[in-house]
Formats: structure tokens, sequence, C-alpha cells
């Protein structure tokens, strides 16, 4: 099989625009049912971005290979695109993904495809590869390209192939012949004859170079495990290194290493995202990182296990551990705290928007008694919705907490975490307290594993079932009730006096940096924080969701990007290429769907000019909204909970006022496009 059998040039899209990741799996999910591979589309895009959910398969140069291995899949398959104007995709090396290929592997029968699969994730690492694909001008030139690498790389693999044939009958020679020999004479001699035979075979001898041994593994086994082996064989081959890449994926663990190779080995680098023995690397210096470091930072690995840098692997401590520790190390800690709290934000969301959907949809169904008491409950309908919605949304601070916890302290932190998440909505201190009790919850349970850590052997199956659920939950209730929630209940009181006593002209500052913060970065850092305050003022310190300004400041101006941006590009079309302007009606739709990203293609383009304007005009909207005292019950859906916003039509005039604004700014300082 070919890498060519899998790829279709209906699956193929050169010129591929999308503004942020979601938009890119959503095309690059498109272009494989195109090709007839899936038997389930939406499951198959759930398993995609489960897995990326795990860690970006953004490899970093430009690339990105996401891949999901699942029973949606019905043939395997490729589909493949190119962003000329890059796309945030969170990528190792911080930069915009360019080059994507989306694997589509089927969760049982053969496993044929898997070597095509591997073969190509090592054929990217390839600069020259990589550029001649991002200059093809049609999807057949494309696909010939690949046949044409790829020839050359079956070719390398056909001859490793056979040098480790070779290499593996001359140590069954030794062997036959150290077994035959009857002194101990005659079994040195045997030894040293077929040590000549092999050196003759040009495998099995000793180059004289420094020798490294390596493992790879990702958790699908598919591309992130043969890129790190790719990496790492080039890195070594360029620095005079012997090296020998045992990787566990998909298709089975290939060019394991022996008892020879690790006695041999100066150390042994175990780039790995999932368990694999190691056991049999007791009292050897072993490296343990994550998968992507392997692809990142080869020659830095390599050079630790050289100078002896790397610790002697003890074989007692838990290696699933170490990757996430060695790739925390390099990190700033306010890198890791964004991490962990964008961690438990990501899995939060889900609770918030849709509890929050139903909740307006109930207050949009129960019209008829708005002003009563019984408004949103009104109906048979209505309090359907507000009971499920208030559910989902009253789970939104234990899930903030738990895998906040989860980030840091893995799983066995996951249940002191959501555990003190309850406490803080119980307790008072709400979403602080929660943000509390998942750092607190995750940092805990890493001090128990340390402090537990010298307990005898046969207590080791203990832990996770016993010791630190039951430790952890103690020491967690202790803290939240007497140590987090009394100040953060406090704390919660005072903020809550504070807005609403603001005056009006408070309250429209507040309105006009939120509004700012949300198309400063377009879905990064800035936007994500002016979010998070928002979605955490739908809530009270008891959990119990209500309308917010707060939110409706952040969901106009997070409204505002695309729609001025549209609206420029019909007013000033000498402004735009005749490519951007095609994407009008594109941006509206995001943009009154409040989708922000719809702004990035033009940001990355022409910040200087995109930036400042949209700012100005989300701004601008954000404290208009907070004037005419408009809030929202909801932290998501744009235009579409428009019913449940508190004075709408003004709400309507502040998001106009606000996106013409950044229009007109935008059209008079940014100059005319070269066609």
């Amino acid at each position: 099989m070919r890498i060519t059998d899998l790829l279709k040039p209906q699956s193929i899209d050169l010129n591929a625009v999308v503004a942020d990741k979601p938009a890119a799996v959503e095309r690059l999910v498109d272009l494989m049912e195109a090709g007839g591979n899936l038997a389930d589309k939406a499951l198959y895009k759930a398993r995609v971005l489960a897995r990326e959910a795990e860690g970006s398969t953004g490899i970093g140069e430009g690339i990105a290979i996401p891949h999901a291995k699942t029973e949606a899949v019905k043939a395997p398959g490729l589909a493949s695109m190119i962003v000329r104007a890059g796309v945030d995709y969170e990528s190792l090396d911080e930069e915009p993904a360019f080059l994507f290929f989306l694997i589509a592997a089927p969760a049982g029968g053969e496993n044929v495809h898997l070597e095509v699969l591997s073969r190509l994730s090592r054929m990217l690492m390839d600069d020259e590869f990589h550029e001649a694909l991002m200059n093809a001008k049609t999807p057949e030139e494309y696909l010939q390209i690949i046949d044409e690498a790829e020839k050359i790389q079956i070719e390398q693999e056909e001859a490793e192939a056979e040098e480790e044939r070779k290499q593996a009958e001359a140590e069954q020679a030794a062997v036959a012949a150290a077994e035959k020999a009857d002194g101990a004479q005659d079994k040195a001699a045997a030894a040293s004859a077929a040590a000549v035979t092999a050196a003759a075979a040009g495998a099995g001898a000793d180059s004289g170079k420094p020798f490294v041994a390596a493992v790879t593994a990702c958790p699908t086994g598919i591309a992130h495990t043969y890129m790190a082996a790719e990496a790492l064989e080039r890195k070594a081959a360029s620095m005079g290194i012997d090296i020998k890449v045992e990787t566990n994926g998909s298709g089975g663990v290939k060019n394991t290493l022996t008892a020879a190779d690790i006695e041999r080995a100066a150390g042994i680098i175990v780039a790995c995202d999932k368990n694999v023995p190691v056991q049999r690397f007791a009292g050897k210096k072993v490296l343990f990182v994550k998968v992507s470091a392997g692809i990142k930072e080869p020659e830095n690995l390599i050079n630790t296990i050289l100078k002896g840098e790397a610790p002697v692997f003890n074989g007692e401590s838990s290696p699933s551990d170490e990757p996430v520790a060695a790739a925390a190390e390099g990190e700033s800690v306010g890198r890791q705290i964004y991490k962990h709290l964008m961690n438990g934000v990501s899995h939060m969301l889900p609770f918030v928007i849709g509890g929050g959907i139903l909740i307006a949809l109930a207050f949009l169904f129960d019209m008829g008694n708005a002003g009563t008491a019984q408004f949103g409950s009104g109906t048979p309908l209505a309090a359907f919705l507000k009971n499920i919605g208030g559910l989902s949304f009253s789970m939104m601070m234990p899930i903030l907490a738990g895998y906040i916890a989860m980030s840091i302290g893995e799983r066995p932190a996951l249940m002191p975490g959501v555990v003190g998440g309850f406490l803080a909505v119980n307790g008072g201190s709400g979403f602080f307290g929660a943000l509390f009790a998942g750092f607190i919850a995750g940092y805990l349970v890493n001090w128990l594993k340390k402090a537990l850590s010298g307990l005898p052997q046969a207590l080791e199956g203990t832990k996770p079932v016993l010791l630190y659920p039951v430790l952890g939950l103690l020491l967690m209730g202790i803290i939240m009730t007497y140590i987090i929630n009394p100040p953060t209940a406090m704390f919660n009181k005072w903020l809550a006096d504070v807005l609403a006593g603001m005056s009006s002209s408070s309250k429209v500052i507040l309105g006009f940096i939120l509004g700012g913060m949300m198309s400063i970065d377009f879905g990064g850092p800035i936007n994500k924080a002016a979010y998070v305050f928002g979605t955490a003022s739908l809530a009270g310190a008891s959990g119990q969701a209500v309308s917010s300004g707060i939110m409706a400041s952040v969901m106009i101006g997070g409204m505002v990007p695309p729609i001025a941006i549209a609206l420029c590009a019909l007013l000033f079309k000498k402004k735009f290429t005749k490519q951007e302007r095609s994407s009008c009606v594109t941006n509206f739709i995001m943009g009154f769907s409040f989708i922000t990203e719809g702004a990035i293609p033009f940001a990355a383009s022409d910040p200087l000019h995109v930036i400042p304007a949209c700012a100005i005009g989300s701004a601008v909207a954000g404290a208009l909204s907070m004037l005419f005292n408009c809030t929202v019950p909801a932290p998501h859906g744009g235009l579409f909970v428009f019913g449940v916003v508190t004075n709408w039509p003004m709400y309507f005039v502040a998001l106009a006022i606000g996106a013409l604004v950044a229009c007109f700014i935008l059209g008079f300082t940014r100059k005319d496009a070269a066609e």
C-alpha cells in the first residue's frame, strides 16, 4: 500500500481558508468525508477533537497531523490541506500551521495502512519535501510529489531492513558458533570469528562512535511516534552519533532494543506519552520526556545523554509521571499556570454553554410570564429546559476545579479537585474558590505522591485506590472549609457589592475594557481572560445562573471584529483583495454567531491596522452595552440569544455602532490592496 492509495484528489484543498483550530478540523473532516472514508462523520470529528484535547498535533515548523483511530472510520484514509495564511493550531513551537494531513484509521482489522502512515510522518520531517508540497499548484502535482518522495523513502527502508537482516544473521551465527565450541578458547575464537563476519557484512560491529538508544510512543501511535523517531535519527546522523530508536506504534513495537543495545548505550531517551516497558532500563541513565520533545529538540536530548546529565533510572519510580515533569521543567511558572487554567476552562465551557443556552431558551419560550416570579418556569417546556440547563450549569465550578487539578496531578487529583469545586459552591466562595480548589488539589496530590513514595512496595497498589482518594479528600475538605472558603466568600460579597454599587460611568469603563480585551488577540490569552471573567459573572456565589451585564459586554466585544471586517470589505473594496472580499458572508455569519476568530486571517496579515481598529470598535460596543444596561444569561450564541438579552434593541444598536466605528477606522487607515 502506498500513500497515494489513501489520499485522493477530492480530499485535497491547496487553498483552504480557516479562521481557527476548530474550523481547520471541520474543513479536514469534510475533505475526509469527500474521500468516502467515514461511516460516522460526527463521531470521527469528536474523536479527532478528543485527541487534540490530549495535546496538539501541531508538531511545529508549520505542520499539523491531526488523527484518530476509531470505529467511525470504514476505510483508512488521508485528507490534506494547505492554509496559505496560516492558522493558530496551538503547535509545539507556538507558530501558525500551514500544511495539514488528517489521518483516519479504523479501530480494528488489518494495520497495513499504519506502515504507510508512519512513512508519511517521517517524510514530513524533510524540509525539501515540505517546501515542494507548499509549492504544488494542483492536487495531481501534489500527489506526484508525494509519490516520488515515497519511492525514495521505500528504498531507504528496504536498505535498512537488509542491513538489519544481515546483522541478525551475523548475531545468530555468533550464537551458533559459541554453542558448538567445546572449550572456552574455542568459544572465544568462534565469537571473534562471528564478529569479524558481522563487521564484513557492515552490521553488528561497534563502529566506535557514541551510541544512544531511544523509545518513542504517542497515545494513538500513528504520527508523533514516527516523527520523533525520524527527528532523533536525523539529528544523530548529522552529529556523527549512532542511534537506535524503538517505535511503539499502533502497528506494534518495531526496531526493538535488545539487551545488547541497552548495555552498549550511553543512555536511553524515552520520548513517550504513554506507558512503555522501562524496567529493562534499570541501572542505566534514562531521560524521560514527552514525545513532542523528541520532535522539537532532538539535539538537546542527545547531548543530555552524551554529557551524562540524565539521571540513573532505579526501575522503581513511576515512568508515566516522568514525561510530564520533564516537560514542565522547561516552562515558566506563568505558562504552566495558564495551561492548567485553560485545561479546566476548556472542560468547563461545554457545561456552561450548554446549560446557559438551555436556560436562555427557557426564558425565550416563557415570555408570557415575563416580569413574574414564574418567568423561566411558567410552562412545562420552559421548566424542563431550565431544570436541565440549571443542572448542567451547576457543574461549572466542580468541573473547572477538577480538570485544573487533573492537569497538575493527573488522574488521582481529579476527585479531590471536583469535590473542592463543590465545596467552593456550598461554602460561598464561588468561582474564585473553585480556582483555588483546582490548583490546591493538583499540587496537594503531587505532594502526597512524594510523601508516600517511601512506603513498602507491597503497598504500591493501594495508593491510587485508597491512600490518594482518602487523604486527598480529607485534606481538601479541611483546606476548603477552614482556610479558603471564609475569606474568599467575604471577597465575593465585597466584589458583588462593588459591582452592584458601580456608577454608570464606572460600568461604562468596565464594559469598554472588557470589550476591547476581546479584540486584542482574537482567542488568545487576553481574549480568554475576558471571556472567563464573563462566564464567571453568570454564576452567583451559590452557583445559580444569573443574567450578567459583564457577559453582555464580553459577548458584544467578541462579535464586533468579524462583522466590522466584513462591513469594511463591502464599503472599502479597494482595501481588500478579491479573495478577502469573498469571505464577507462567512465573517458576517461568524460575527453574528460570536466567533471572534473569524478576524484572525486579517489580523495576521495586517496586524498594525486590523487589531487597533477592532479593539476600539469592540471597546465602544462593550461600553455602550453597559450604558444601555444590557444583560444576557447565556455565555454564547450571539444573535441567536438576542431574544433573552435585557434591552435587546439597544444591544443591537451598540453592536452596530461598535462595528461601524471599527469599520471606518480600518477603512481610513488601511492602504489599498495589491490584487
